[in-house]
Order: C-alpha cells, then structure tokens, then sequence
C-alpha cells in the first residue's frame, strides 16, 4: 500500500484559510489531519466544531480527527455529524477503550487509538484486531514544531510486529516532527500514513513536499 499522507491543519495559515485548502484539495494528500485540543489533556486549545465544518464544507479530502481532550466519549455524535472519517482518540483519556471503539465504529467512522511517546505498545494487545488504527506521538501531544523522537522507529516497528502477529489490517500513523530527514525510514520501519505540518506548510513547494514525503 502506497504511503499516506496527511498534512496537519495545525500549521496552516489560518487568516488565509480558503486558499490553504484549495491548495490541498488539488494535492496529493490523501488525508486533512485535524488535531483538536481541550487545554485539559494537552496544555493548547485549537479547532472547534465551527472550524471543523468550515473545513468540511471545503475541503474534497477525507478529514483524520485527532482527539486530544478528555472524555473524548462524550463527543463522538457530534465528530460523526461533522462528517469526520477517521476519529481518533487517547488511550491515556479513556476509561472504557473497547467500549468507546464500538461507538466510533457503530457510526460510519474509521477508529484510531494515539499513544502518547511514553506509553508501550503492549497496552494495545487486547484491542488491536478492533481497532483501524494506531497514531504514534513522536512528540509530546500539546503544540506543533517540535523535534521528532528518535524511539519512534523502535515502536513502529514493534507495533508492526504485534499487528503482523494478530494478522490484523491496523494502519499506523505517525504524527509530530515528521519530515524528509525521517519519512523514509519512517516508511521501512511500517508506518502506513505520516502526519506533517511544518515540514509541509513552511516549504517552499508544499505539493512538491508532499510527494517527497512519500520516498523511501
């Protein structure tokens, strides 16, 4: 399967909003990459529901929904009403995970479970055959720009493995300080999809970034 591509709307330029998705929507993205935040669970506060169906009413890509907030249960209605694809949530924020999962699923949508760089791969054990994605934090969720953690690799590969051996379909995304210096070994390490912000919205031919990304 071809890799993936989700740039992050994190890093756009909001006061030029329109023009940044029009851009995209003739790109090769195959996702938008939403990251929304409750300044709870994450020490930052960003996309709302309003701008969240702004980007929907524009946007000819499917949308990839990060949650980073607590009690990302109590919102799953209102994501699916949004017209999200992919909504994905902490298992660092939830209680119920499995239960959670079904609701997401009962819905249409595609469900992802983010690790947090800290947290191990086998808390995923019981739940990997359930779920249609991994999102691996190679940075500490909370702001865009940081510097991508070298121990990544170590856990896409193990998750690969644990997928591998539950002869499962999971995807795995990788999310935070993702660019050209990393994306090919990220690639031959198993990640499926890379999220991007900066590297993307601060080229100099972001579509050119986007393919380049994709190299191995």
């Amino acid at each position: 399967m071809k890799t993936k591509i989700a740039p992050s709307l994190l890093s756009c330029d909001f006061g030029n909003l329109n023009n940044e998705i029009a851009w995209l929507n003739d790109s090769s993205a195959d996702y938008l990459h939403i990251d929304v935040m409750d300044g709870l669970f994450v020490p930052n506060i960003s996309f709302g529901f309003p701008i969240i169906q702004c980007v929907k009413k524009r946007s000819t890509k499917p949308l990839d929904v990060h949650l980073m907030i607590q009690h990302p249960e109590n919102y799953i209605k209102e994501f699916h009403e949004l017209g999200t694809d992919i909504l994905t949530f902490h298992y660092e924020s939830v209680i119920h995970i499995h239960r959670t999962v079904q609701e997401i699923k009962k819905l249409g949508m595609k469900a992802g479970i983010a690790i947090n760089p800290h947290t191990p791969i086998n808390v995923l054990n019981d739940i990997i055959t359930d779920i249609d994605m991994v999102l691996i934090m190679s940075v500490n969720p909370g702001f865009g720009g940081q510097s991508f953690i070298e121990n990544t690799y170590q856990k896409v590969s193990d998750l690969k493995q644990l997928i591998e051996h539950k002869k499962c379909n999971t995807w795995i995304e990788v999310d935070g300080g993702v660019n050209e210096k990393n994306s090919s070994k990220l690639i031959q390490s198993g990640v499926d999809m890379l999220v991007a912000g900066s590297a993307i919205f601060n080229s100099n031919n972001p579509s050119e970034m986007i393919e380049k990304l994709r190299m191995v």
